[in-house]
């Protein structure tokens, strides 16, 4: 097993993981962030009600005692961040842990799973939270 196959597993270890058929499910108040590139996001589309946010800044924007916290989320809020396949987005969540969102977790295969299953996608393009 590579390093970084072992620091994934430790990831996903921690985590909740969400599948796409999993997401009808979660609180209302459930927050989804889609940490795909734009050129991603333009090409394939963008799950409806999904924030966008580069990856880069998302620890500062979703550190719930930040002063470059973006509104409209707690530290218990459902936090579920995605990628393009699964793998990116289960090393932010373990960071989104670390930094006080104890129920941070990821999609299940990323977006492109959730476009496999057949769920609604939306024209992509909305800018990112930077």
């Amino acid at each position: 097993m590579s390093a970084v196959d072992d620091v994934l597993d430790r990831a996903r270890a921690r985590l909740s993981r969400v599948s796409p058929a999993d997401l009808a499910g979660l609180p209302d108040d459930h927050l989804l962030v889609d940490i795909r590139p734009l050129h991603n996001r333009v090409a394939e589309g963008e799950i409806p009600g999904a924030v966008p946010v580069e990856r880069i800044v998302l620890e500062w924007r979703l550190d719930p005692g930040g002063t470059h916290r973006m509104p409209g989320f707690t530290a218990e809020t459902v936090v579920v961040v995605f990628c393009n396949e699964g793998y990116s987005s289960s090393l932010a969540a373990r960071d989104l842990q670390e930094v006080g969102l104890p129920k941070a977790t990821d999609l299940v295969g990323g977006f492109r799973e959730y476009l496999a299953a057949g769920l609604p996608v939306q024209p992509g393009g909305t800018q990112a939270v930077t």
